[in-house]
Parts: structure tokens; C-alpha cells; sequence
């Protein structure tokens, strides 16, 4: 007797990246079992899914219409199992994904301990600066700062994370110390990702495009070019730090610091109580804030 779910994960994972090759990887078995297992569920409700071509899929309207209801019935069979389990052990893989630096420096400690505490877990710790499709690409658990636009995730902070302007004492005794946000217009600027620098000025957000001969987008290029003199930074606080406190770096414009940005975990609403991923959650918030403020 088939099991009356079979194919409907794989055609959410067909309709989520697109082709049969993304379902196959998001799903860990191979395309001619997505491939298959598509047509047995389309023989057997008599319905055609996908238009397919050598270059692309696409879903039939018969498989839009179906596929959101495929989709929310995972989600209550995945929350359904996972509340059978609320008190179990994590188990199973976890896929996160999360900035390079803060997984570098914070993520990754934080995780292994998780990992190390769970035999029967495995993960999967992607760093990157690309933001990651959770749904489509098959992550449970994104770390992310500042704004979150999809509304179709569920996001929880779990830390802030301070951002700070500075620049090395040398370079300051030669070119000056800026008093006020204007005054960075006559200063060499160390550019990294983002094209703004924020400040808050008498209680209001003020942004400003810096300007320089130098930009990379690694934080911790950015700051050696700082302590080598090359000009000002505005970065993270955990990448300076130590060097402000051991005279290293000095920090300038700080009665027009940005508000914090928020640390989130984000994570899709149909894997909000699976225990492996709650459980992180929860261990992150304990702990990263802590992390951060020692740098």
C-alpha cells in the first residue's frame, strides 16, 4: 500500500527551487526519485503539475492551486510530529545559515557546544553574506542583523550587536578628530559592504555616504587598514573593541552613535516547534549577547 504522502513533498521542492535538481538537494535523494515520484502523484490524481522543458519548470494552474495546499499540509504534519516530540531529543540535521563574520566569531562556538550536546543531531552551518532563501533552499534557521523584509518568516532576537566609528590615534593626530557628522566629508573613510554610515543626530536617524580610496568588503580587512592609519572606520563592535580599549583605535563621533542593530534568528513559520530548532534558539539567546559584549 503507497503512503498517501508520497510525492507531495517533492512537489513543493519542484514549485520552491524550480527545477528537479534543487528539489533533489533540498530534499537529499536523488532527481529521478523527485522526478518519479512527481508522475505517480500526478497519475494518480489525474493532474499535470509542470509544464516541463529542457530549460525550465514551471507549475500548471491545476499545480498552483494545489501546491499551496500541499505545502500547508506539510507544515501541519511537520508541526503535528513535532509536538509529539516537545520533550525529546533534537535529532535529525539542521541546516543554519549565517554571516561570516558573526559565525566566525560567535555562531560556530555557540553551535558546536549545541551539536556536541545532542549525538543524535547532525548540522549543516552555512556561512555566507548572500541572503539565503530559507524555504526554497532548505534551511531551518538563519541568523540575520537589521531589517528583515519577508513577512513570511518568523523572526526572534537573540542579541544586538553595538556599531561603532574610530580610527587609529596616528591617523588622527594627522588629520584631525571629527566633531561632528559633517566633518567626515574632509576624512579618509574605510569602506566595507554597506555605501552609508549611520549616526543618530539630536534623536534622529542621519545617514551619510562616506568617502574613500579603500573598500572591502571583509570587516576585518577594514579594520587592519584602521589600525594601519589608512583612514576611518565604521563597523561592528565586536571587531574593534579590544583595540579601542588597548589604545589601538580610538573612537570618535560616539555622542552620534547608531541605535543597535538587532541580532534575529529567523526560521520559516512551518518549523517554529520542532525542538532542535527551538532548543538553539534558546541557547543562542542565552548566550551570544554575552559572546558579543567580550568580542
Amino acid at each position: 500500500m503507497s503512503n498517501r504522502w508520497d510525492g507531495f513533498d517533492e512537489v513543493v521542492a519542484v514549485a520552491d527551487t524550480g527545477t528537479f535538481v534543487g528539489a533533489a538537494k533540498r530534499l537529499g535523494t536523488s532527481t529521478s526519485h523527485v522526478s518519479r515520484a512527481v508522475a505517480r502523484l500526478e497519475h494518480s490524481l489525474g493532474a499535470q503539475f509542470f509544464h516541463r522543458t529542457t530549460r525550465a519548470v514551471s507549475l500548471t494552474d491545476t499545480g498552483r492551486t494545489l501546491v499551496d495546499q500541499f505545502r500547508r499540509l506539510i507544515a501541519e504534519r511537520d508541526e503535528a510530529i513535532a509536538m509529539l516530540d516537545l520533550q525529546g531529543e533534537p535529532q535529525g540535521q539542521l541546516r543554519i545559515t549565517c554571516p561570516t563574520a558573526l559565525g566566525e566569531r560567535f555562531i560556530a562556538r555557540i553551535v558546536r557546544g549545541y551539536v556536541q550536546a545532542y549525538p543524535k543531531l547532525s548540522v549543516d552551518l552555512d556561512l555566507t553574506n548572500r541572503v539565503v532563501e530559507l524555504v526554497s533552499e532548505g534551511f531551518d534557521l538563519a541568523i540575520r542583523t537589521g531589517t528583515l523584509p519577508d513577512s513570511r518568516l518568523i523572526r526572534t532576537q537573540v542579541a544586538t550587536r553595538g556599531i561603532v566609528t574610530c580610527a587609529s590615534p596616528a591617523y588622527l593626530d594627522q588629520r584631525g578628530v571629527p566633531l561632528v557628522v559633517d566633518d567626515l566629508e574632509r576624512h579618509e573613510c574605510l569602506l566595507a559592504t554597506s555605501d552609508v554610515w549611520r549616526f543618530r543626530v539630536d534623536g534622529e536617524p542621519r545617514s551619510l555616504r562616506p568617502r574613500g580610496r579603500w573598500r572591502c568588503n571583509s570587516g576585518a580587512a577594514v579594520f587592519e587598514a584602521a589600525l594601519a592609519g589608512m583612514g576611518l572606520c565604521q563597523l561592528p563592535a565586536f571587531y574593534v573593541n579590544r583595540a579601542i580599549a588597548e589604545g589601538q583605535l580610538t573612537e570618535v563621533l560616539h555622542t552620534f552613535r547608531p541605535d543597535d542593530d538587532p541580532i534575529w534568528a529567523v526560521y520559516p513559520q512551518r518549523r517554529h516547534l520542532l525542538p532542535k530548532v527551538q532548543l538553539l534558539i534558546d541557547k543562542l539567546r542565552r548566550e551570544l549577547p554575552a559572546a558579543i559584549l567580550q568580542g
